[in-house]
Parts: C-alpha cells; structure tokens; sequence
C-alpha cells in the first residue's frame, strides 16, 4: 500500500486504496458518450488508470480500439476485448503514440506533484501528432462542503467524509462507498487544481488546453502545444 492510501472491504485492495470488486460494480455514467464526442470515430486510446475496465468496455462498444494500463493485475483481469499492460503510468514507455490519450478518475490530481508530472509527460509523449489527451479533473466544490452524500439511482450511496489537510496543499481524503450487502471505504492523497494550476501544470508537460468539453470544466481535451 501507498504511503497515505488505504482501502478497506471485500476483495482485492490496490496500492492506491482502490477496491477491485467495488469498481466492478460502479455504473459508468455518461463518461464514455463525452469522450465518444471529442474524439474521432474509430481512434486508438491508450487508457491510463483503466481499473477493472469500467469505461473501457463501453468504448470497445462504441467501435474505438482500447490499450488499457493499469499498475494492478487484479483490476486487469476483468478487462476484456482490449489489450492490457500492467505498469505505473507515471514511467510507461511504449514506444508508441496513440490518437487519444485519456487520464481519467482524478488521476491529475495526485499529491506528489513528481507523479503528476510523469503522468502528464507520458500523456505528451505518447500522443501522435493531431491527437489530444482527454483529461478528468474535480469539480471546483471536491474537497469543500463536507460531509455530503449521494443517492445512486442503482442503488447505492456514496459519502465524500472528509478532506484533511496534511501540509503542501495536499489533502487526504476518505470517502465511502455503501450497497445493500457490502461497504468500502478509500483514503487517497489529492491535490486540489485551481483552473489556473491545472492549466500550468499542462503547460509544463507541453499541453495545452482545446476546450473544456462539460460545464463544470471536469472533463478536458487538451492537445499538443506546437514547437
């Protein structure tokens, strides 16, 4: 387990406090018809943090080609229909470029800012020339107003419980995940990004953003910035 990261709940817990039977059962939401409307028909993505393959599926649908990275072997092991590599994404070297970079579930937002760095110059390096990165990032309200809950339609509930600061403007979050018949519970390190940092921290890796492709500025096609 990761310094700061802890999981709890049946099944397999990743070293990021991840739980891999939890994330089999998240719904997928409108996430795959977002990317599906930034990117060409057909592309190839290289998914980095694809988990159990929650939106890799969908996509596989929609009639993309998926490369799924992960760093753990569990989460993998339920992707189907796409070639996976287990691996940190922070030093992934495929030697290759891909029409779509994606980097979804917050990952932007890790506390070390070394990780952040290597994540966003793996996007750059691995993007072809006239592709983009599709970038998730946290709604502004992520680490205020807390506790707050949310009612699933399918069932269940989820709890954002607390976001502690623990110094560099880091924060360490607990969050909790309740069905019917189980409860899971993930503490992470995050970093919260005003849009400005956000946008800085592109700049740095040589990105920059197209547009902000839904309302609330989570979700973010970004492209190369040219030399």
């Amino acid at each position: 387990m990761r310094e700061g990261y802890e999981g709890t709940g049946p099944g397999a817990i990743t070293p990021d406090g991840c739980a891999v039977e939890l994330y089999s059962r998240l719904p997928v939401g409108g996430e795959p018809d977002i990317i599906a409307s930034a990117v060409p028909a057909g592309a190839h993505i290289l998914e980095l943090g694809s988990g159990v393959g929650r939106m890799t599926h969908p996509l596989l649908e929609r009639g993309f080609t998926v490369t799924a990275v992960d760093e753990s072997a569990e989460m993998l092991e339920r992707v189907r229909g796409a070639r996976t590599i287990r691996g940190a994404i922070e030093t992934l070297d495929l030697d290759e470029k891909f029409d779509v970079v994606m980097l979804a579930s917050f990952l932007v937002h890790a506390g070390d800012v070394e990780v952040r760095r290597g994540m966003l110059d793996v996007c750059r390096s691995h993007v072809a020339d006239g592709g983009c990165v599709l970038i998730q990032r946290e709604g502004e309200n992520y680490h205020t107003d807390l506790p707050r809950e949310r009612r699933d339609p399918s069932g269940f509930t989820i709890r954002m419980l607390s976001a502690e600061p623990v110094g560099d403007g880091v924060n360490s979050v607990r969050a909790e995940y309740a069905f019917p018949d189980a409860v899971w519970t993930q503490t992470f390190l995050a970093r919260p990004l005003s849009k400005e940092e956000f946008e800085g921290a592109l700049g740095e890796a040589g990105l920059r953003v197209d547009r902000y492709l839904t309302e609330d500025r989570v979700w973010v096609r970004a492209v190369p910035v040219e030399a």
